[in-house]
Order: structure tokens, then sequence, then C-alpha cells
């Protein structure tokens, strides 16, 4: 069943989730996240999701140690806001790693930490506050459509980057908008503003403005790559 037919309203998801902690990263409604899966107490949460409903919430990490993109223990305060996703594929490797997919399915609000002897984390959550994610391509007609394009195409043009454009433009701006908001270079705060945007052209606002910022203060940057 597509994930968009599997869960229509919050109640379609566990009040109880485990959650990856992971700063820098975000997730985001029927977007990809790809993830490499070695450290013993996240093999252990694919293997628990796998036998219960394959759910997992990625969340930033607040404070701790800024070098470390997944802090060890449990004592690491974590942003109260995160957004669940199902894992919609993986691949076991040679080498005792993981190699799986998250599919985005909707933010959350953490109401408490539950209290469990697994080694990763499991949070108690609430999605009714972000009901509008359940809903594909939701307020894609307020975003300025245009205006993202030429930003985007600046940036890439900047930077160095060559963009899919065929891609770009066959993309709704749903999707758009959310795999670049996973894909930007920008740091954990900014990453979290562009989580918590109430709507998807707050969202597209945010990124713009990030792009503008860092070419006036840079004017071309030297990275090299490919946006696909």
């Amino acid at each position: 069943m597509p994930i968009a037919e599997r869960y229509l309203k919050p109640s379609d998801l566990p009040a109880e989730i485990p959650v990856f902690p992971l700063r820098g990263a975000i997730l985001l409604p029927r977007a990809t996240l790809p993830l490499n899966i070695f450290e013993p107490r996240y093999l252990a949460m694919v293997e628990w999701v796998l036998r219960n409903d394959r759910v997992i919430g990625v969340i930033q990490p607040i404070g701790g140690d800024e070098e470390e993109e997944s802090p060890t223990g449990k004592n690491v305060d974590l942003h109260a806001v995160g957004c669940a996703g199902r894992l919609s594929a993986f691949q076991e490797l040679d080498d005792g790693r993981i190699a799986i997919t998250l599919t985005g399915i909707a933010r959350y609000h953490v109401l408490q930490e539950c209290s469990t002897d697994t080694p990763f984390r499991m949070m108690q959550v609430d999605f009714t506050r972000f009901s509008g994610d359940f809903e594909q391509g939701r307020g894609e007609d307020k975003v300025d459509r245009e205006k993202l394009l030429s930003v985007l195409r600046r940036y890439l043009d900047a930077n160095h980057m060559e963009g899919d454009w065929s891609s770009i433009m066959r993309a709704s701006s749903e999707q758009l908008i959310n795999a670049l908001s996973i894909m930007s270079p920008y740091g954990p705060e900014e990453k979290q503003a562009l989580l918590e945007a109430d709507e998807l052209k707050s969202r597209a606002d945010v990124l713009v403005a990030l792009a503008e910022m860092e070419l006036a203060a840079s004017g071309s940057g030297e990275a090299g790559g490919t946006l696909q």
C-alpha cells in the first residue's frame, strides 16, 4: 500500500516511536532521507521497527558536542519538533551496515520521553499540530515557484554546480521544496527552521532567504557537484 494511502490522519501513526537524533539532518513529508546505519544502538532500532510498524522519528539534538552527529546516551536534549518516516527500503551490507531509506510521513511534537531498556530512545509524540502534513501538495498554490527556481539557478551557478533541470521542472513544488530543504548545506538551526515552517510557502521563503543571504555574502562559491 502506498504511504500516502497508508497514513491519512494522525491516528494512523503510533503514539510512541523510536527516534534517531541526528544533527544537521531533517526529514519532511513525502521526501526521502537515505541513511547508513552502523552503530549497534541504531542497528537494534532498525531490527525493532522491522518487527513493528516501520516508523522512525528523525529529530535534531540541542547542545552537546557540536562535532558529534548523533550524541551517545539518552541525556542530550532534543528539539521539540521532528518528522516521522516509514522505513521504506533497506539493504544489509557485507560489512554489517544497513542502508535504509526513510520516506517522510508527518511532523510531530514531542510530549515526553518513554522509559525503556532499549539502547535507542523512544518518545511519546503528537501529530495533531501538523495534521496538514497528511494532505499531499497542501499550500502549493501559494508558493512563488518562479522566484524559487530563479534563486536556485543563481545559487547553482555561483557554486559551480549543475542541476538536473528536467527532473527539477517535473517535480511538484512540494517535492522540490522538501527535497531542497533536506539536501541544503545549512547548519542545524537553519535546518530546524525549514522543518518547523508552518506551511510550504513559508518553507520556500526560508530557502530563498537563506540562499540570497549566502549569495550576497560570498558572491561565488567554490563547491562543485550535481543537484538531482
